[in-house]
C-alpha cells in the first residue's frame, strides 16, 4: 500500500466518523462539551430599560442649563435599587435617586452620574447637562428574545456558560464522549509500577494517549500492554471494540513482531490505509471492524504524539458534533532556518511565542522520533510542506497550536 499524504488521510478518516448522540447535562458540567443545539433566547436581557450608573434618573431638558458654576436644582421624590421598581411617575422638576442596574422609572429620559450632582437636603444639584437616553441601557440591548446567542458546533466557553445563565438556562444538549480504547503493544513495555530492566521501558504512550484523549473531550479506556504475541493482540482489541474509536500505539511497522496489522486482518478489519507521507509517524495504520474506526499509531513517542495530533483528535472532535474538527493553525515567523529532504510533510516541535504584533515560531534543537522532551516544552507544531525543502529565518510558516 502506497503512502497518502496527510490531508487525504485525514479527510479519509473523517469521512468514516460520524457524531454520535447528544445527552442533556447541567450548565455546572458543560464547560468545554460540545454544544449540540442553537440556544435561543426566551428572554431580553435586561429585561427592562435600566441605569448605567449610580446617580439619579431625571429629563434630559430640565438640565440644559446645568453647569457646575450654575447647577440646577431638583427635588428627589424616590431612591430605586436594583431589583426594584418606583411606583412613581417622574415630573418636571423632579428627580429620582437610581443604583446600577435599576429600572428607569416612568417619565424619566436620562442617567446623570452622581459625580456630577452634590445633594443638599431634599433635593439635588445637578452640575452638567445630559442627554435623552444618556447612561440608560435599553431593554434587550446584551440580548434580545427569539436571538440565536450560541450557534451549536463548538466547545462551550466560560463565557457562554455565563449566556446561558443570562437566558435561564440549567440544563443544555450537548454531543456524548466517545469512549476511545487504548493499547499499547510490546515485550519491551512496563507499567509504571513495574521496574524495567535491560532494554526495556516505561509505557509512556499509553499515558499520553488517556491525557491527549482527556484534552480531545474523549473518554480513555486504558486497556493495558499487548505483549508481543498474536492472541494477547487478538483479545486485547474484541475487549476494545466495545468502545467508539480504537488506538493502539506500536506494532505497525515492517517487523517480524508488528503483529496489529495481521492481527487485525483476522478480526475482520477493513485496513484503509497503512503508511502515511509524514515525519514523524509515516508507519500509521487506520481501518475499521464493523462500525468502529481503528488508529494503529507507530511506537516512538512523538511519532504517536504527532500522529494522535493529526488524526485521532479530529476524529475525536467528529464524534462529539464539533462542526470544525480540523487542526487550529496561525502564520509565525521562523526564527531559524529549518531544512529536510523533499518527499514528505515534516511536523517540528516549536515555541510559539506573540511577539511585537506577530507570531514568531522556535523549532526545537532535538526532533527525533524518540526525543519526547522535543514536545515537553513546544506549544505548536510547525508544518514544513511536503515538496520544501528549506525554510529561511524571517520567512512565515503555518504552525499548529497545540491544546
Amino acid at each position: 500500500m502506497s503512502l497518502i499524504e496527510v490531508d487525504e488521510a485525514r479527510n479519509i478518516i473523517l469521512a468514516k466518523i460520524s457524531p454520535l448522540g447528544v445527552e442533556k447535562v447541567s450548565i455546572n458540567e458543560a464547560l468545554g462539551r460540545v454544544l449540540a443545539e442553537d440556544v435561543v433566547s426566551g428572554v431580553n436581557n435586561p429585561p427592562m430599560d435600566n441605569s448605567a450608573m449610580d446617580g439619579y434618573a431625571l429629563i434630559a431638558a430640565d438640565i440644559q442649563t446645568a453647569t457646575p458654576e450654575t447647577p440646577v436644582a431638583l427635588d428627589v421624590v424616590d431612591e430605586i435599587a436594583a431589583g426594584y421598581q418606583s411606583a412613581g411617575t417622574l415630573s418636571t422638576g423632579q428627580a429620582m435617586r437610581i443604583m446600577t442596574g435599576a429600572p428607569i422609572p416612568r417619565g424619566a429620559d436620562a442617567v446623570i452620574m452622581q459625580e456630577d450632582t452634590e445633594k443638599g437636603g431634599g433635593r439635588v444639584f445637578v452640575k452638567d447637562r445630559a442627554d435623552v437616553g444618556e447612561n440608560i441601557r435599553e431593554a434587550g440591548e446584551d440580548v434580545r428574545i427569539g436571538e440565536t446567542v450560541i450557534p451549536a458546533g463548538g466547545p462551550l466557553t466560560p463565557a457562554q456558560i455565563g449566556m446561558l445563565a443570562v437566558v435561564g438556562r440549567s440544563t443544555v444538549y450537548v454531543g456524548q464522549r466517545p469512549r476511545v480504547a487504548i493499547i499499547s503493544t510490546g515485550d519491551e513495555i512496563m507499567e509504571l509500577d513495574e521496574r524495567p530492566e535491560g532494554p526495556c521501558i516505561y509505557n509512556s504512550n499509553g499515558y499520553m494517549l488517556m491525557a491527549q484523549i482527556r484534552s480531545a473531550g474523549g473518554i480513555p479506556c486504558y486497556l493495558g500492554i499487548a505483549r508481543d504475541n498474536e492472541q494477547d493482540v487478538m483479545d486485547k482489541f474484541t475487549t476494545a471494540l466495545k468502545c467508539d474509536l480504537v488506538v493502539s500505539s506500536g506494532g505497525v511497522s515492517v517487523g517480524d513482531y508488528d503483529l496489529v496489522k495481521a492481527s487485525l486482518d483476522k478480526l475482520g478489519n477493513e485496513m484503509v490505509f497503512w503508511k502515511v507521507a509524514m515525519k514523524p509517524g509515516k508507519p500509521l495504520a487506520f481501518g475499521k471492524i464493523g462500525d468502529t474506526p481503528i488508529f494503529g499509531l507507530p511506537g516512538n513517542p512523538v511519532s504517536s504524539f504527532v500522529s494522535f495530533e493529526q488524526f485521532v483528535r479530529p476524529a475525536i472532535k467528529k464524534c462529539l458534533g464539533q462542526k470544525n474538527p480540523m487542526p487550529g493553525t496561525v502564520n509565525a515567523r521562523l526564527t531559524r532556518n529549518i531544512r529536510k529532504k523533499a518527499g514528505r510533510l515534516h511536523f517540528l516541535s516549536a515555541v510559539v511565542s506573540w511577539d511585537n504584533g506577530e507570531y514568531t515560531v522556535t523549532p526545537a534543537q532535538e526532533q527525533g522520533s524518540g526525543v519526547l522532551k522535543s514536545t515537553v516544552n513546544a506549544n505548536g507544531l510547525i508544518v514544513f510542506p511536503l515538496p520544501a525543502t528549506e525554510i529561511a529565518a524571517g520567512e512565515q510558516v503555518a504552525v499548529q497550536l497545540l491544546t
